[in-house]
């Protein structure tokens, strides 16, 4: 049991990391469509969709980061250094974005400029988390326990293709969840830019995955090789299906399965840099293994695991419970 506690941990941190993606993902995407609703009434709308479960949503961030320092410290000695510049950058925007999320209701004269914070706060972290991802799946230098890079290694031009796969991305689930959410003008106006993201989406996908594999041999190796490469083929047509029923279900004017659907793709992307990854923690070259903490503190931290991811899910699960359904100008949340 022990040999397997660190690659246990991986898979607890992999999935508090996709939690937070999709559930901050389309409240994120929420503020980025702010600019395409220039009305009061839109916006107090939009906000309203987002209101009660928005601040629950980033706990699996909070899961993720403290996990990785816990449970794999040297990987989180290697990344903070590589990536101090774009994850200071997300919580600043974080910071900006929360804090215009409970002021842009308390003011009259101040509202625009709370309004283009809480805009440009989703805009920025989406960005700022694309671009980290990017740096992170490019390679992060290493060597002798530490840091080996430059100070300006997560910028590049692969970095900044993810960052605006992000933020297109996370404006994909931000417009489906309005269509699931939202009733009326709000609601058509987001499912002619979920038609456009979804496109734009998929495009973006289709650059990132032909560049990845030609990034370092080893993802290429993990791609193209047997039995991978099996995995390999099976992905596009995932996508595709995915694909069609975000289309399908936008054509047809349903509600969830557009949304559902997008959380599909977003799933499928993940599970690609899972395959890419494995089995290093940060490529490519610091393993798994070789960044987890001692045994006997990823056991004791299990327990404690064991015990607080099943809380954070039922009261995610009971939140999204209780304000399910449309949600109506008449309602309010401030």
């Amino acid at each position: 049991m022990e040999s397997d506690l660190a690659f246990i941990w991986a898979a607890v941190i992999a999935f508090a990391v996709f939690a937070y993606v999709v559930l901050d993902g389309f409240d994120l995407g929420v503020g980025i469509l702010f600019p395409a609703y220039p009305e009061k009434d839109d916006r107090d709308l939009m906000m309203n969709t987002i209101a009660p479960i928005w601040d629950g949503n980033e706990t699996w961030l909070v899961l993720g980061g403290g996990g990785l320092f816990a449970v794999f410290p040297l990987a989180y000695a290697v990344v903070m250094p590589a990536l101090y510049a774009p994850i200071i950058a997300m919580l600043l925007f974080l910071v900006f974005r929360g804090v215009a999320f409970e002021f842009v209701h308390r003011t009259k004269r101040g509202r625009k400029i709370w309004e283009w914070a809480f805009s440009g706060g989703s805009i920025g972290a989406a960005l700022a988390q694309g671009i980290a991802l990017g740096a992170l799946v490019q390679g992060i230098a290493y060597d002798n326990r530490a840091y080996a890079g430059g100070d300006w290694d997560w910028l590049s031009l692969f970095s900044i293709l993810t960052g605006v796969a992000l933020v297109v991305g996370y404006a994909l689930l931000g417009a489906t969840w309005l269509v699931m959410k939202t009733e009326g003008e709000v609601r058509a106006r987001a499912k002619d830019i979920a038609l456009k993201a979804l496109f734009g989406t998929l495009g973006l996908i289709g650059i990132a995955s032909l560049w990845t594999p030609f990034l370092n041999p080893v993802y290429f190796d993990h791609w193209f090789k047997f039995p991978h490469i099996l995995f390999s083929v099976m992905v596009p047509l995932l996508v595709a299906g995915c694909a069609y029923l975000a289309f399908d279900g936008l054509r047809k004017d349903k509600d969830s399965q557009p949304f559902l659907a997008c959380l599909g793709l977003f799933a499928l992307c993940f599970a690609g840099i899972g395959i890419s990854f494995y089995p290093y923690m940060v490529p490519p070259s610091l393993t798994i293994a070789d960044a987890a903490a001692p045994d006997d503190s990823l056991e004791f931290l299990l327990v404690g695991a064991a015990v607080l991811v099943p809380i954070i899910l039922a009261y995610t699960a009971y939140a999204y419970w209780v304000f399910r359904g449309k949600v109506r100008p008449e309602d309010g949340y401030h």
